[in-house]
């Protein structure tokens, strides 16, 4: 018996042996400059940790996050259809399972005032809505433009998947669940490639301004970076933010989820189970993305 016991002890020293999938729960890469943890989480279900740094002196937040099923666990709300913006909090309040989420598909400003020619509304809903050929949530097509080519994100069993001027028809097929578009030129890197235009040639990308930027590792493991509005920052570019992902992180694809005045980064807190904002946002949104138990 007691030989039994011994031999039970010494397996218990050893962690038991599980998939891949379910092990390699965060990026194996690292990045070589200080850094702290502002928050974390932890269930069988979704892993994340929000890590503080700067990056040229700029403050920032990289959120690593691990989810088992994404298809389920990713969520998206939307702002009153066609009407207005909305608070990123109240939005991400109306999923009372929330444990993170931010900002997502960028709007249409009167400032860009370029719509597809085939857009069946007016200019002002434009404007007030999701942004994309293609726009889905919980499965219902909100809206498909015909002979418009999606440029966004779209999750369905496989995860979020990037899409660079697809055919609609073709997003439709892999049964996505949800839909985030900004501007086409938002696809930053894929498989290691640099997608940013020629740098000068877009003012969006080569200003500094407040970020928010997804990532991709696979299926289940994902990077958010946050350049949250402050008043002691002028925030960073997307090539400078490009170069970061590039020099640290082995990534299918980077994705700008837009940025400015609308980046924002909720989470639940752990002691008042209340969502609160680690990266506040000083303007309304037209979606959001967020994560789940």
């Amino acid at each position: 018996m007691r030989r039994f016991l011994g031999f039970l002890l010494v397996l218990l020293c050893f962690p038991f042996t599980v998939p891949a999938e379910e092990t390699d729960v965060y990026p194996p890469e690292s990045y070589g400059f200080s850094k702290r943890v502002s928050a974390s989480h932890e269930s069988d279900t979704l892993i994340y940790s929000v890590e503080s740094f700067s990056l040229d002196t700029v403050p920032c937040l990289l959120t690593k996050i691990w989810v088992r099923d994404p298809a389920r666990q990713i969520r998206k709300v939307n702002a009153p259809w066609g009407k207005s913006l909305a608070n990123p909090l109240e939005l991400a309040g109306q999923i009372p399972e929330t444990m993170l989420a931010t900002n997502a598909s960028g709007y249409i400003t009167k400032q860009y005032p370029n719509l597809p020619e085939n857009y069946p509304g007016s200019p002002a809903d434009y404007f007030f809505t999701t942004l994309g050929s293609l726009v889905i949530t919980d499965g219902e097509v909100l809206r498909n433009l015909e002979g418009v080519p999606f440029c966004g994100l779209a999750l369905s069993e496989d995860g979020i998947t990037l899409y660079r001027g697809a055919d609609n028809d073709a997003v439709l097929a892999s049964s996505p669940r949800q839909t985030w578009a900004f501007s086409e030129n938002c696809a930053m890197m894929e498989n290691g490639e640099d997608l940013l235009p020629e740098k000068g040639s877009w003012r969006m990308a080569k200003e500094q301004h407040p970020r928010t930027v997804l990532a991709r590792v696979n299926r289940n493991n994902y990077l958010m970076l946050h350049v949250p509005n402050r008043e002691d920052s002028w925030g960073l570019s997307l090539y400078r933010i490009n170069l970061f992902f590039q020099k640290n992180f082995d990534t299918e694809w980077v994705y700008n989820l837009d940025g400015g005045y609308s980046s924002a980064l909720i989470i639940r807190d752990e002691k008042t189970s209340r969502l609160k904002k680690l990266a506040p946002n000083r303007q309304p949104v037209a979606d959001i993305l967020c994560i789940t138990e």
